[in-house]
């Protein structure tokens, strides 16, 4: 009848040029021995795996390696696996479970994307994910360079050149570079190890331009906030950067929702862990006035930048309509944000300075 052709009929996203790599994945998973061929027992471990719950009885097994098993060698080579997808006889007994179990591998793309594979196999040591390590290197050459000049505290040669100073917001470098100033060991190590565990990972998928793209938006949104709305505060570390992988990571789970396992428990995860620095600084020196004068500001401005320009630029596997409204709102937003904030530097700079 339609109306059981339109429930079972298996959609899936093909380009010519990429057929044979698609089902050769897919064909990779069924494969559980590696072997080159699907066997009976691997065909009915796959069916009664927990993503179907049991749906299908033995002699439904037995019907579709009957009909796929060309060769009746008890075997689906990789050609008969790809015809067997194409069936339209077992479409009518396996085409909802053969979507699901595929749509649960393969993320679904638009057919005219070319560029994002499925979040998992994104992964990649190649090519090596090494900017966030180049850029944790400068930051501790620069610091090791102060320290032996005897300078800590950010008093060295290095980090007076770097810092962001208020008084100095026509050297314009300042409002990146000091991200590469740190006040002490552990102000370093602190920024090193969180920047390199949401850093790399980040970049092993989404490629290393993306990744220092987000990370120096954080930084120059970090000081342009602070520089409005905290304007006699210094500013020496990476937070800022650091800020914005943290919610990258909420953007990239935001615009791969569906495709992400434990996605709510991820997002729930980086939320928590900057609502709790933040509230913490926030409270240390409003309530406790304690004098470590944390640049929180910043912390919240490289947190926004993350957020807008990870969705604006990171991959996402799978495009849809509120996606791409999203995207359009992430990047007017960013940008706007950014022009008023330089405009409005340059009026304090040209009016009070």
């Amino acid at each position: 009848m339609p109306s059981v052709q339109r429930e079972t009929t298996v959609s899936i996203p093909l380009t010519p040029t990429r057929s044979d790599l698609y089902w050769r994945r897919i064909f990779n998973k069924y494969d559980k021995d590696n072997d080159g061929r699907i066997s009976y027992v691997e065909l009915k471990h796959i069916i009664e795996s927990r993503e179907y719950d049991h749906d299908l009885p033995d002699n439904v097994v037995e019907r579709i390696m009957s009909v796929a098993d060309r060769d009746n060698s008890g075997y689906l080579e990789f050609s008969e696996f790809v015809e067997m997808m194409h069936n339209p006889a077992l479409k009518a007994v396996f085409g909802h479970f053969v979507a699901r179990y595929v749509h649960s591998i393969v993320p679904h793309r638009d057919p005219v994307d070319t560029t994002d594979g499925t979040y998992e196999e994104e992964y990649s040591c190649w090519p090596p994910a090494v900017s966030m390590i180049i850029i944790s290197l400068v930051e501790i050459v620069l610091f090791c360079y102060d320290a032996a000049q005897g300078k800590t505290a950010a008093t060295g040669p290095i980090a007076k050149l770097f810092l962001y100073n208020p008084r100095k917001r026509h050297e314009a470098w300042r409002f990146l570079t000091y991200m590469l100033v740190h006040v002490n060991v552990v102000h370093l190590l602190v920024n090193l190890l969180v920047q390199l565990f949401l850093g790399v990972p980040l970049e092993m998928v989404h490629r290393w331009w993306r990744v220092v793209l987000v990370y120096l938006a954080g930084v120059a949104a970090g000081s342009l906030a602070t520089s409005l709305a905290d304007p006699k505060v210094f500013l020496a570390g990476a937070s800022g950067g650091v800020y914005a992988l943290i919610t990258a990571h909420i953007a990239t789970i935001i615009m791969n929702w569906s495709e992400m396992e434990f996605a709510i428990i991820q997002l729930l995860v980086f939320v928590l862990l900057a609502a709790v620095d933040v509230g913490t600084a926030v409270y240390d020196r409003y309530w406790k006035h304690t004098q470590q004068n944390i640049g929180y500001v910043a912390h919240l401005g490289g947190a926004v930048a993350g957020l807008l320009v990870g969705i604006g630029v990171l991959r996402n596997l799978e495009k849809r309509k509120w996606e791409k409204r999203l995207w359009w709102a992430a990047v007017v937003l960013y940008f706007s944000l950014m022009i008023a904030g330089i405009l409005a530097n340059i009026f304090w700079e040209s009016h009070f300075l």
